[in-house]
């Protein structure tokens, strides 16, 4: 099974990576950072000082991720901008409201709007974990026809029946739903149990 996962220019890059970490022990991953996306990161994290040449190696490195292929947001020749290349699901975490529009569009301008244009076409399985506070009407809009031709919009929103504690358990239930919708296993969270 080959996983695309693309990581758009909006708040949170990090669960990106974090979800990255999870699946490349359990699939073949590749990548597409978008530019925004390293320019959101570093803004969010500013003890980073990294390079937005190098920044990809430079995420693999600190984030342990040895087995994900980075692939450059500008090639459009890449694999990943073919159905033929066999990605077998496509997640955008988080997916920008900008990148949304363009899927929505069909404006298939870049590789990762391209490998979701690609994915709806050929019926698999999309999963857009829109990162927005709060929705407007043409957001919405933008997400209900999605919905309609068979992508997932998954936002990273958190409950409480998990037991939250603390960040990092915050993290890890957003990032265990979205493996939920990949269909893979984790133990993340806890699931929810009917109270006795």
């Amino acid at each position: 099974m080959k996983i695309l996962v693309g990581i758009s220019g909006s708040s949170s890059v990090y669960l990106g990576f974090k979800l990255l970490q999870n699946l490349e022990k359990k699939s073949k991953v590749f990548c597409v950072l978008t530019q925004h996306a390293k320019s959101s990161f570093l803004a969010e994290n500013p003890q980073f000082k990294w390079n937005l040449q190098h920044f990809s190696t430079l995420a693999s490195e600190h984030f342990s991720l040895t087995k994900t292929q980075f692939l450059c947001d500008d090639d459009l020749c890449a694999g990943a901008s073919s159905g033929s290349f066999g990605i077998t699901k496509t997640i955008i975490a988080p997916c920008s409201v900008s990148t949304l529009a363009k899927i929505h569009s069909g404006l298939g301008d870049t590789l990762l709007t391209r490998a979701c244009i690609v994915a709806l076409k050929e019926r698999k399985k999309l999963i857009l974990a829109v990162r927005e506070m709060p929705f407007s009407t043409l957001n919405l809009e933008h997400m209900s026809k999605l919905s309609q031709l068979g992508a997932i919009i998954a936002p990273p929103i958190v409950a409480s029946y998990f037991g939250l504690r603390d960040l990092e358990g915050l993290e890890n239930f957003i990032v265990g739903k979205w493996l939920d919708l990949l269909e893979i296993p984790h133990n993340l969270y806890q699931k929810w149990e009917r109270p006795q």
